[in-house]
């Protein structure tokens, strides 16, 4: 251990390797993770920087802190909160047509302003999907997605010509946090074209971003055509 390491440093190495111990299943669910002043001796950094790792992680959803009884690792989600990351495929397949997918462009590229904005990171490399998908023989959702090569560098590697990219992703890489917009737009030309529709046509747009504890992995936006469409959430009073 390198005892002169700078403070930020000494922060990730802790943040990384904690991360990476309930990732791999290592440290289970309901797994108490060493104490603060364990981990203080550990690293030999102090304990204020042992607590703004845990307080990441708490953060991120992949521990849980309780007062006097010390972190221990959440458990996981339950199957309904995991399928909000709706499959198109299985979507498709659910309105008993057949499903097709292809991709329509592909390109690796340093990030631009639009794509930090997007991902919500510094910078660096991404690879920029257009796809489309399609019940039947209509189109049924065009995608423009952005993966952060940083979070997913074998994605760079991936043609993604038979495999879309959305479950490809989701085998892949563990995801602790999304988040969801929802908006309506009006079809532009390349859109309108893409989906087999009439320039200026409502349309539903869902963004998506995911997280590997605080690491942007994807941004994805989902168009779909607004007539065919809509959102249904189920939920419960608070409480039940």
């Amino acid at each position: 251990m390198d005892m002169e390491a700078p403070l930020q440093s000494l922060h990730q190495r802790i943040l990384e390797d904690i991360r990476e111990c309930i990732l791999s299943g290592a440290w289970p669910p309901g797994f108490r993770i060493p104490f603060e002043h364990e981990l203080t001796a550990e690293y030999g950094c102090s304990r204020m920087t042992v607590n703004k790792a845990l307080s990441q992680l708490a953060k991120a959803g992949l521990i849980e802190r309780r007062r006097r009884s010390g972190s221990f690792v959440t458990r996981p989600k339950s199957q309904a909160a995991i399928l909000e990351i709706h499959d198109i495929g299985t979507e498709v397949e659910a309105l008993g047509l057949p499903y097709r997918y292809e991709r329509l462009e592909r390109h690796r590229r340093r990030a631009i302003a639009e794509d930090r904005r997007q991902l919500g990171f510094s910078g660096g490399s991404v690879l920029e999907l257009l796809c489309r998908h399609f019940a039947g023989e209509r189109p049924f959702c065009l995608e423009q997605r952005l993966i952060n090569l940083a979070a997913v560098p074998e994605a760079g590697d991936e043609a993604f010509d038979e495999t879309a990219p959305g479950p490809w992703l989701t085998a892949r890489v563990p995801w602790s946090a999304a988040e969801h917009a929802i908006s309506a737009t009006e079809a532009g030309g390349a859109t309108a074209s893409i989906l087999g529709i009439a320039p200026g046509a409502a349309c539903l747009v869902v963004e998506r971003k995911t997280w590997n504890a605080e690491r942007p992995i994807t941004h994805v936006r989902l168009i779909y055509p607004g007539n065919d469409h809509r959102l249904v959430a189920r939920f419960s009073p608070p409480g039940e």
